[in-house]
Order: structure tokens, then C-alpha cells, then sequence
């Protein structure tokens, strides 16, 4: 079956990169130190990614997998009429085979459509998907998560939008609940919305997933450095940082920084700048939060969802929740 691709909205390279180089500037500026997280991702850093989704002390992967090969078929009929699955956030697409595999199997009528801002991810993951499932219509689209959903979320068919992984842990309980808010704004009564939760658990789990022994997580978090080095010109020597996680109990999130092992001055040439780091200094590279059920519960209920089902795995370490929109 012919499969489409639309842009919607294209981020040009000379974007891409200055808006590195903004937020590089401005976080290696400011008190504390900070860059976002969202720059890990080149080409390097979403191998490794692959890398710690693939180790065993991440147990999000497997603890996910686990829930929706156990509840898949339950998952499924929840859409009773034919659907649109939008999928925000282009992966590797192992978790979206599974409820695939599931609608083929029950013969649905539906429309498959992974939506993110990167061209190459979208086409890479139609390209592979349509190859095991060459009667699933799909349509992949190019754009922010707003503009998408306001493109695709008409009354022509009910909508199940997807946002799996621990995506939604990037956010915190209030920004996740103006995700909420915004997302419900674009969709209409009975769509369905299938989110994944990294759940609140023993801080010794979540150290050894965000502090491998093997040192994965290690390479992922310095390897936002060795950018810098090859697209801004920085002097970034490796061995000066190091990979640091902590969990915050009181609000319930992992954080990682790299440390500055001593004293020293970084040059960055596309910033013509000279950044000054003191012995043990932090830089903060990334938050994951981390969820109740009833934090769950609080979202569904601030935003005009109705909660349909809370899945969880055998352990209780992850949940995959089930929204309506009401």
C-alpha cells in the first residue's frame, strides 16, 4: 500500500545548529550551568541511546515491551470504530510493531502516523515499518506536536495518539499537566491517548539505570561535549568532566550533570568565548521525572480526560496509561 510523507514544517540546518549554539552560550552562562537535554541526540548520541535502552539496569524498555505485549489486545479494542494512531515522537519503532502486529491481527481499519520535526527519523521509520506491514496505511508527518495534531485531529475518525517510551518524564508534574492541557485542546471527545510512565521506586533501581557499571550512560552524557567540540569549535577535554546521578526524592526526579574534575578554561570559537569551570562545578544535562499513580490520576483529572485502565508490569517499575478525552 502507498505510503505518504508530509511536511509541514522543515528545520533547516543553519537552525538546527544555531539554536545549539544559542543554548550552549546561554547555559554555559548562566548560575548554575545547564544545557537541555534535548541535545544529546546527534548521530552518536542516539546510538548510544540504543546502546542503554538495550542494557539491563534500564529496565523501562522491557518493563514497557512487557505491558503491551500482555495488554495489547485489550488496548486495541478500547477503538471501537475506525482510527488514526498518531505516534508523537518518531522512534525505533519495536514498541509501535507490537500493537501493530495486534490491529493487523484483528483485521482493524486505521491509519498509521508517526509525527516529529526531524524529516529523516519519520521517513527512516516508515521505510522500515511498511516493510513487515505493507497493507497498514501510513502516513508520516513532519512538524512540531502541536501543528501536527491541530492538522490531523478532525471529527473524520476518532483518533489514538501514542506518546510511549519515558518521554513524558522529560516534564515535570506541572509541565507535564500543561502538556495535558494543551494536547486535550487539539483532540476530540473520544480520542484516546496511550501514555507511558516511568514509575516512583526503590532509588537504588534508578541509580543503576542511570549509572550503568558498564559506563554507557557515562558516554551518552559526555558525548554532548564531544559536539561541541566538533560543530562549535570547543576544547572540551573529555577526561576533565565526569558523569554524575543523583535522585531527588523530594520531587521525585533523576538528574544527571557532568562535574568538572578541576579547575579549568574552555574555549567554544563559534562563541568566541572562554567558559570558566571550578573544581567540582556541575553542569546540569538532564532531568527525569518520575510518576505516581497518582500523579496519573491528577493529570486525566486537571485536563478533561477520563482515565480508562493503568497498566503495569510484573514489578510495578513502569505504567502504561490509557486517557479518554472527555
Amino acid at each position: 500500500m502507498a505510503n505518504s510523507l508530509t511536511v509541514l514544517e522543515r528545520q533547516s540546518p543553519e537552525k538546527l545548529r544555531n539554536d545549539f549554539r544559542q543554548d550552549v552560550l546561554h547555559g554555559l552562562s548562566a548560575n548554575p550551568k545547564r544545557i537541555p537535554s534535548r541535545h544529546f541526540y546527534d548521530a552518536v548520541g542516539s546510538r548510544i541511546f540504543q546502546e542503554i535502552m538495550d542494557m539491563p539496569e534500564y529496565y523501562l524498555t522491557d518493563c514497557e515491551r512487557e505491558i503491551l505485549q500482555k495488554h495489547s489486545p485489550e488496548i486495541v479494542a478500547a477503538v471501537d470504530r475506525p482510527f488514526r494512531m498518531i505516534e508523537l515522537g518518531a522512534g525505533d519503532g519495536r514498541k509501535t510493531r507490537i500493537l501493530l502486529e495486534e490491529l493487523q491481527k484483528q483485521g482493524r481499519d486505521f491509519e498509521y502516523t508517526p509525527l516529529d520535526i526531524s524529516e529523516s527519523a519519520v521517513a527512516g521509520l516508515l521505510e522500515d515499518v511498511s516493510a513487515d506491514y505493507p497493507k497498514i496505511p501510513m502516513r508520516g508527518l513532519v512538524c512540531e506536536y502541536n501543528h501536527g495534531l491541530e492538522y490531523l485531529c478532525h471529527a473524520d475518525r476518532r483518533n489514538l495518539v501514542l506518546f510511549l517510551g519515558s518521554s513524558i518524564g522529560n516534564f515535570s508534574l506541572d509541565e507535564a499537566s500543561a502538556f495535558f492541557g494543551r494536547l486535550r485542546a487539539m483532540l476530540n471527545p473520544g480520542d484516546l491517548c496511550l501514555v507511558g510512565f516511568d514509575l516512583v521506586k526503590d532509588p537504588a533501581v534508578l541509580q543503576r539505570a542511570y549509572d550503568d557499571a558498564a559506563g554507557i550512560t557515562r558516554r551518552f552524557n559526555l558525548n554532548l561535549l564531544s559536539r561541541i567540540n566538533n560543530e562549535l569549535g570547543g576544547h572540551f577535554d573529555l577526561d576533565g568532566f565526569q558523569h554524575y546521578a543523583s535522585y531527588d526524592a523530594g520531587r521525585s526526579t533523576m538528574e544527571s550533570y557532568l562535574l568538572s574534575r578541576r579547575r579549568q578554561s574552555v574555549r567554544i570559537e563559534a562563541l568566541g568565548h572562554d567558559f570558566d569551570f571550578g573544581a567540582w562545578e556541575a553542569v546540569h544535562v538532564e532531568f527525569s521525572w518520575k510518576y505516581s499513580e497518582g500523579d496519573i490520576a491528577m493529570l486525566a483529572e486537571r485536563n478533561n480526560f477520563r482515565l480508562k485502565r493503568v497498566y503495569t508490569d510484573d514489578r510495578d517499575y513502569f505504567a502504561v496509561s490509557l486517557f479518554e478525552a472527555v
